[in-house]
């Protein structure tokens, strides 16, 4: 008998993205009822009262009778222009405007950029943690994700040697998140290097994933990927939507360096790709060249005194005061990727833990293992909320955790 439901594609059991999952879908039916929730699973400003800069929005409305028709596949040449500028004073100086793929937003482009990449069973380095869309966009491209681990204990950065023992024969991408989502690491320079000798030995793609890359807390730096990869092919991605935080308006861009002989049929394959969705927002567009060119608008908000500054120096401060939990204090990004001893409470499981959460304290995250890493004790949540409502977040977290404690731990078992 020939069943009554529409097929769907088989890999697409292998994809998780919790973030907009089921803890999430189950949240909306608690509004519903009537509860008030604190929502910390996405880093979505405008959802937490930030708004894109007044000068974005102006370059926008001064434009908007140009936006009606189609654009160049790759973006509007002046817009493609200013991004590679913007690289060539990084340090970057064969940045050029034909290298530059706007799209919408980076989650797009890397869907794009992979899929010119891959063949069924390549494989990608990815990192554990990781931001979930990169493999399920590997996975949904019939590729295969590898992962390397950058673990807390290390500052959650990677190990080069074991990245280099993990590549094969399909190897054929590492990938960077920088700074990082979802534990806030920002990569020294040296690090980078060690990373571009091996992308150089083994003729891999170094994808760089940059799109806090003006996030940072407490002096900490950024290094481009693209200046230290010199003749090694590279993929550069930023866009408007953290920063400048400008996420609805889905502009993201990506910059193909490294020898042009060697990057030319992918160079003509993101092409390809990009001309079958036709173009990205139009509108978005135009703010490009105000936010590349125009003032600092997220320094002062990150700084001693600004209020991402202060809401992470609240999580800082609850964790340290928290008898469950530890962290490495985030050094960009907008999120906080705190462990709980799991020594403390036995048969502890991140998703049971985030789930009884939600229903008893009202509080939605994201478990630890969402973000494909094998162990089950961490969460995210994101920076975004005011300092008091971060203290109450976590005020909830410790009674949470507390009353599981004195359970013995017979709650939260998966």
């Amino acid at each position: 008998m020939l069943s009554n439901t529409l097929p769907t594609r088989e890999r697409l059991r292998e994809v998780r993205y919790e973030i907009r999952g089921e803890l999430a879908r189950r949240a909306r039916e608690l509004e519903s009822q009537g509860h008030r929730l604190i929502k910390l699973n996405i880093g979505n400003p405008g959802a937490f009262g930030f708004r894109a800069p007044e000068h974005l929005q102006r370059a926008i409305a001064d434009h908007i009778a140009d936006t009606d028709p189609y654009t160049h596949q790759q973006g509007l040449p002046q817009a493609r222009e200013v991004i590679a500028a913007h690289y060539r004073a990084r340090g970057l100086p064969q940045a050029h405007a034909d290298r530059v793929f706007i799209g919408n937003g980076v989650s797009e482009l890397i869907d794009i950029a992979l899929r010119a990449l891959l063949n069924l069973g390549d494989e990608v380095l990815l990192p554990s943690p990781d931001y979930p869309l990169w493999s399920a966009a590997t996975i949904l491209n019939d590729g295969i994700p590898r992962y390397y681990r950058c673990r807390a204990e290390d500052g959650f950065l990677p190990d080069p040697d074991e990245i280099e023992r993990m590549i094969g024969p399909k190897t054929r991408a590492l990938v960077l998140i920088n700074p990082n989502n979802p534990t806030g690491a920002s990569y020294p320079k040296a690090l980078l290097e060690r990373l571009v000798a091996i992308a150089a030995k083994y003729r891999l793609l170094l994808m760089a994933d940059e799109i806090y890359d003006g996030i940072l807390y407490d002096d900490h730096s950024f290094q481009p990927l693209a200046p230290l990869a010199g003749d090694v092919p590279c993929l550069s991605f930023s866009g408007l939507s953290k920063v400048h935080r400008a996420c609805g308006w889905r502009v993201g861009w990506a910059v193909l360096s490294g020898d042009p002989l060697r990057s030319g049929d992918y160079h003509h394959a993101l092409d390809l790709l990009g001309a079958l969705r036709l173009c990205a927002n139009v509108p978005g567009q135009f703010a490009i060249e105000a936010a590349l060119t125009g003032g600092d608008t997220i320094s002062a908000l990150t700084a001693p005194g600004g209020r991402l500054h202060a809401s992470r120096a609240a999580v800082i401060a609850a964790c340290a005061q928290s008898r469950f939990l530890s962290l490495v204090p985030p050094q960009g990004a907008l999120y906080a990727f705190p462990k709980i001893d799991t020594t403390q409470l036995p048969g502890f499981d991140d998703y049971r833990f985030a789930l009884d959460l939600l229903e008893t304290e009202h509080v939605l995250v994201v478990p630890g293992s969402s973000f494909n890493m094998p162990e089950r004790d961490h969460f995210r949540v994101t920076l975004l909320p005011q300092a008091e409502e971060i203290r109450e977040v976590f005020r909830r977290i410790e009674r949470s955790l507390s009353q599981y404690a004195d359970r013995g731990g017979a709650r939260h078992v998966a």
